[in-house]
């Protein structure tokens, strides 16, 4: 059965590490966005460049609209060369939790909750701290401006992933 992402329509969740958990699209996918949150890719966008070493979203891709995937890189074990910059840059789904930074009801973590942001999902509180966390990357551009030639994109190969993966323009 194929989803449709509008406004009232009702996301059903089941994947591994969610099972029970539904939403409702308050907005149409891509647009509405928080005052001072705009973020440089859309989650289709970053997928196709290469994030989290292809494994970030392999069991709830049915979640999210099918055109994301199609030429999304992918894999079943995490391999850091599919990353846009070709480097491991993040850290585990543990130290994400001993830091405070997942937030029920995204147990992925940052990246799920601007995927069904961008859907159209709104969670007022959630969305705040996320936004705030997204806006407080913005150190990364600028330490990547201060310290690399423009657009030598083999400067700070790790920073530059880690924008990507927070949908700042990592090629500045």
């Amino acid at each position: 059965m194929a989803l449709h992402y509008k406004t009232g329509s009702v996301i059903k969740v089941r994947d591994r590490m969610q099972k029970g958990y539904s939403y409702i699209l308050a907005a149409p996918p891509g647009e509405n966005f928080a005052p001072g949150f705009e973020p440089f890719f859309s989650p289709k966008e970053m997928l196709k460049l290469g994030i989290f070493e292809g494994k970030y979203c392999n069991d709830c891709q049915n979640e999210f609209p099918a055109d994301w995937f199609k030429n999304a890189k992918m894999s079943k074990v995490a391999d850091p060369s599919l990353n846009c910059f070709g480097v491991k840059s993040r850290q585990s789904l543990q130290v994400w939790r001993q830091k405070n930074w997942i937030l029920e009801p995204d147990p992925r973590g940052w990246f799920q909750w601007y995927c069904r942001y961008w859907l159209g999902r709104r969670l007022p509180e959630i969305d705040a701290f996320q936004i705030k966390r997204w806006r407080a990357f913005t150190r990364h551009a600028a330490q990547v401006k201060a310290n690399c030639p423009e657009h030598c994109l083999t400067c700070r190969p790790r920073q530059r992933q880690a924008l990507l993966q927070w949908s700042y323009n990592p090629f500045i």
